[in-house]
């Protein structure tokens, strides 16, 4: 067997290992849905929010994501792991949750959503021509964690990630929030990796900069 015959077998026998976590609900067994679901519920809900902004529609697009995941359980082959699975159900479905609902935007938020539309997210003047700082921000190592770690700063967090344009919300609650790999996200969005660090590294921009206002 020559290489490239050994690699392909190699392949083919990863992607028909057997999960035994998967197997069990395939089964029916209950107990390791339920695990799975308690398990998930806390980024997934996190994924959700990143695309609706009502907590009871982000439950609805979560059960409706699991409800798709059971009914589509034998079209997962394992060529990525369960969770990245089961995290693009769900992204593709508040994708869309958020396109259906975005036709029925109330008049008085069409002002707020042109306002936070205009401009780029971060000056300009901040960056160089490759997009990096032209100075390092200042650096908040010496900050006590009590005020890092406190409400008022996680709520400023919350806030200004929420204020982010979807494309760049979506990849920083991805990465920084859910704590998914490049890869997976790459493999969720269907972006390139330049890409990918283009609107992560915007997003932790202007989250940082609201920070920067908010520590001084």
């Amino acid at each position: 067997m020559d290489a490239v015959s050994a690699a392909h077998r190699l392949w083919e026998l990863a992607v028909t290992m057997v999960d035994p976590e998967l197997e069990a609900v395939r089964s029916g067994d209950d107990r390791v849905f339920e695990e799975l679901t308690r398990r998930h519920y806390p980024a997934m809900l996190r994924i959700a929010m990143a695309y609706v902004r009502d907590r009871e529609v982000a439950d609805d697009v979560i059960q409706e994501a699991w409800v798709t995941f059971l009914n589509t359980l034998d079209r997962f082959e394992g060529r990525s792991t369960l969770r990245t699975w089961l995290f693009g159900i769900l992204t593709n479905l508040a994708r869309a949750r958020r396109r259906r609902e975005s036709r029925f935007i109330p008049f008085t938020s069409l002002f707020e959503r042109g306002a936070g539309a205009r401009g780029p997210t971060v000056d300009r003047r901040r960056f160089g021509p490759d997009d990096r700082w032209k100075s390092p921000p200042p650096s908040w190592s010496l900050l006590p964690e009590t005020v890092v770690e406190s409400r008022e700063t996680l709520a400023v967090v919350k806030g200004a990630i929420d204020m982010l344009p979807p494309k760049l919300r979506e990849v920083m609650v991805l990465r920084d929030v859910v704590g998914l790999s490049s890869a997976e996200v790459g493999n969720l969005l269907a972006i390139t990796p330049a890409n990918q660090r283009v609107r992560l590294h915007r997003a932790r921009a202007a989250v940082r900069q609201k920070l920067e206002g908010f520590l001084k």
